[in-house]
């Protein structure tokens, strides 16, 4: 059993309550007192019916690991590089957290073409001028023995530590020699590259 709250419907019993030593807790509602709300000695609560907030539930007190935003940036159009080090393939979003605390998720979908024999595509991510990867091979890196077009997928949990907007972009480089192209997709051309950014509660 539990100690009862019961809210009836017929007039002048409005409220009656029955108590006990199990240390739940019941509300409950209608002529029959159906439970709606059961709290355990844990603090656990458990609605029979349908919670509907009409306000709103704040970053702060979601629980850890919650999704807080998530904020997407597109490419459509190829680009093509000959450098060696990693250079800016346009595709870019900002996200601002509502915490220091808090980790951004980056996930980026594209594709890399290697033209020629013995060419290598390296893609990375960077957080403004700081490259995620912390490596001259990035996070993913294709090598051809012929022409290669394949996805140049890449995630990645980054630590911002700001409460400032954040700006994230995909980089690509021409790891071995020639030009490289990102985000071409097929012999006739581009398709849609995708950044998605996703807030992480710490």
């Amino acid at each position: 059993m539990a100690s009862i709250i019961s809210a009836g419907t017929t007039s002048g019993t409005a409220l009656n309550m029955t108590g006990d030593t199990s240390g739940q807790l019941q509300l409950a509602t209608g002529a029959s007192a159906t439970t709606a709300l059961t709290i355990d000695t844990s603090q656990n609560a458990t609605f029979a019916g349908t919670l509907t907030a009409t306000g709103k539930l704040t970053s702060v007190s979601m629980p850890t690991g919650s999704v807080l935003q998530v904020v997407q940036g597109t490419l459509t159009s190829t680009v093509t590089t000959s450098s060696a080090s990693f250079v800016t393939t346009g595709l870019t979003a900002s996200i601002t957290p509502s915490s220091a605390s808090n980790k951004i998720l980056i996930i980026v979908n594209g594709a890399g073409d290697i033209s020629a024999i013995g060419q290598q595509i390296a893609t990375t991510i960077y957080r403004g001028a700081t490259n995620l990867a912390a490596s001259t091979n990035g996070f993913a890196n294709n090598y051809g023995s012929s022409r290669v077009i394949g996805s140049m997928g890449m995630s990645y949990l980054d630590s911002p530590a700001t409460t400032s907007s954040t700006a994230y972009a995909a980089y690509f480089a021409s790891a071995i020699s020639g030009s490289v192209v990102f985000n071409q997709a097929s012999s006739i051309g581009s398709s849609v590259a995708t950044i998605t950014l996703m807030e992480i509660k710490g």
